[in-house]
């Protein structure tokens, strides 16, 4: 239901949150508020390095220019408050590398951004826990120092599964990608490395050796190929065999890579490198194409892709939680839109998403269905639970007016609550809870009504 009301208080506020929607397009969510050290007394590369990180990717930094002001910052702040470092090898009371090994024993890892660098200056860095090294040798230097920072620090939300059978190489292989800031999973066989794989769904890239007794690399690859549930997966082949056709083997089951050991270590970082940028990248596209172009919310599509997966792993894992089904319905919309026109509709319905994404966070799957019409899958709360979910949905659309640049607004939503439990379509749950809709629609709107409830009111006539 929505009412005329007067006054433009809230304009502003509308006009930061789509500065923030438009900001989220080119903006990693993981990475706002991530605080990074710096430690350069160049004040232009200082000044230049802070605000490109903070305002296009919400890094802060902390900027030291001497050794003196870095020993007071780590005594200030913990190590934890840091992700990373970027520091110049040569400061102030530090000019042979001192602020490196300062870091570096408070667990600080230090990207290297420095002029000053030779062959001897190279080994001795890449021998020490240093997961990267940029040059300041040019208009591009400020560029990759950025690129830098943002991929170490992307880094450390995902995780790599090693599998191999050699402790020795296994450990090896760890140390290189930890030094890299992933997190990372071993498994000492094929087999093993599937199960990891399925209690696992938070690991984004395999790196396997070819020879494994049982399963080995090619055709451990081929199994995971063949589930759909991996399909996502980034797979790089290893082995020091002295096999010309085993990367063309490698490729042809379905590996993304391959690198034959022993291997360079800069070369193996830089190929891990390229396969989590193309990584990304594929999860960037997909994540556009599944949400909604007015709202930002996901979209009809994704709703019904994902909501299936995510009702049948619930319906089967051994601890399994409760889920319900909820339709949510913008109230009297059509009229709203013949009232005051379809540029007014859009910014309710740009606002009403904004609060109902708000409310549901992360935690359940929220989309626009299409036009006024949200679905919202609930995960993990009994019916009654849910059912008091919705009325704190409810209660969030209709506390406050919607402010347009034209008018302000009372805007309400009835909320239809259906209990995911039995296993059947998922156009069934959905249609259920549509029937619920229409049954708060007919009793007056800006209501919930949840299948739990009626049935209490069954249970009592």
């Amino acid at each position: 239901m929505f009412h005329e009301g007067k006054g433009d208080a809230g304009v502003e506020e509308g006009a930061v949150t789509a500065r923030r929607m438009k900001r989220s397009e080119r903006v990693s969510d993981q990475l706002v508020g991530r605080k990074i050290l710096l430690v350069e007394d160049s004040k232009t590369y200082a000044t230049a390095l802070a605000a490109r990180l903070l305002s296009n990717y919400g890094i802060e930094v902390d900027c030291c220019s001497s050794m003196e002001e870095l020993r007071i910052a780590l005594s200030a702040a913990g190590a934890e408050d840091y992700g990373l470092a970027v520091a110049d090898l040569n400061q102030p009371g530090g000019p042979h590398g001192e602020a490196l090994d300062l870091l570096i024993s408070n667990r600080i890892p230090p990207v290297v951004f420095t002029g000053s660098f030779n062959d001897d200056v190279r080994q001795s860095v890449l021998a020490k826990p240093v997961p990267d090294f940029v040059l300041k040798d040019g208009p591009e230097a400020l560029d990759n120092v950025v690129s830098s920072v943002v991929r170490l620090l992307s880094n450390r939300q995902m995780r790599v599964l090693v599998v191999d059978d050699v402790t020795s190489t296994r450990e090896l292989l760890a140390v290189h990608l930890r030094k890299q800031l992933f997190n990372v999973t071993k498994a000492s066989s094929g087999e093993t490395a599937i199960t990891e794989l399925a209690s696992r769904p938070d690991i984004d890239m395999v790196v396997v050796d070819y020879e494994m007794p049982g399963m080995n690399g090619v055709e451990f690859v081929r199994a995971v190929r063949r589930n759909t549930d991996f399909d996502r997966l980034r797979i790089i082949g290893v082995s020091s065999a002295e096999r010309s056709d085993l990367m063309t083997e490698y490729l042809k089951a379905g590996a993304n890579d391959y690198i034959r050991r022993p291997f360079n270590e800069e070369e193996f970082r830089w190929r891990v490198a390229q396969n989590v940028g193309t990584l990304l990248h594929i999860r960037q596209l997909r994540e556009k194409a599944a949400r909604d172009y007015l709202t930002g919310l996901y979209n009809r599509r994704h709703f019904f892709e994902e909501g299936p997966r995510l009702v049948a792993a619930g319906h089967n894992s051994e601890d399994r939680k409760p889920m319900s089904m909820a339709v949510m319905d913008i109230d009297n919309f059509k009229l709203l839109n013949d009232t005051y026109g379809h540029e007014i509709g859009d910014e309710v319905l740009k606002e009403i998403s904004a609060r109902l994404s708000r409310v549901c966070g992360d935690r359940h799957l929220l989309a626009r269905l299409g036009g006024e019409e949200f679905g919202l899958l609930i995960c993990g709360l009994d019916p009654a639970g849910a059912r008091d979910y919705c009325e704190e949905i409810r209660h969030a659309v209709a506390s406050e007016p919607v402010h347009t640049v034209d008018e302000e607004l009372n805007v309400t939503i009835s909320i239809g609550v259906a209990e995911v439990a039995e296993r059947e379509t998922f156009d069934n749950y959905l249609n259920a809870a549509d029937q619920f809709l229409y049954m708060a629609k007919h009793a007056g709107r800006n209501r919930v009504m949840a299948e739990n409830e009626i049935n209490a009111h069954r249970d009592v006539a």
